[in-house]
């Protein structure tokens, strides 16, 4: 892979917030022409530095069930757990940790019954070594 450069990492710091920002309007913030934006997003995502746009959807329903996934992975990295975790819209945020654990995963889910399903759907796959469970009781600090 290139290393990226200034422009480069602008285009991500804008699709990061604002990943569906037509991309005459991201040329002209970047200072480019349309042809070489799309060319440079285009680059992005087959170097696998964009690996996709999704949509960020804020908290719909306070009677939801917020819990933690922690996932040790048999081997790493394993995309193929990150896009099978891309695919459940029950699913917040993915993040790859250091240490012991390889991935936190944070689940917003309407009961305990879709939570335990999500659990055992992704315990199955077989890139997953160990997951434990943490429900979130409250939320005691949140920053925007």
């Amino acid at each position: 892979m290139r290393e990226l450069d200034d422009r480069d990492r602008r285009i991500l710091a804008i699709l990061s917030k604002e990943a569906r920002i037509p991309l005459k309007a991201l040329a002209a913030r970047i200072g480019l022409s349309r042809s070489a934006t799309t060319e440079r997003v285009a680059t992005l995502e087959r170097e696998g530095v964009i690996r996709g746009y999704r949509a960020d959807i804020g908290q719909m329903d306070r009677g939801m069930v917020v819990a933690i996934l922690l996932v040790t992975l048999a081997q790493t990295p394993s995309m193929g757990v990150l896009d099978q975790l891309a695919g459940y819209p029950d699913i917040r945020r993915v993040s790859s940790v250091t240490g012991q654990l390889d991935l936190v995963v944070e689940v917003e889910v309407p009961s305990i019954d879709r939570l335990n399903t999500l659990r055992d759907l992704i315990a199955t796959h077989a890139s997953v070594q160990d997951l434990t469970t943490l429900i979130v009781l409250r939320h005691d600090i949140e920053r925007g």
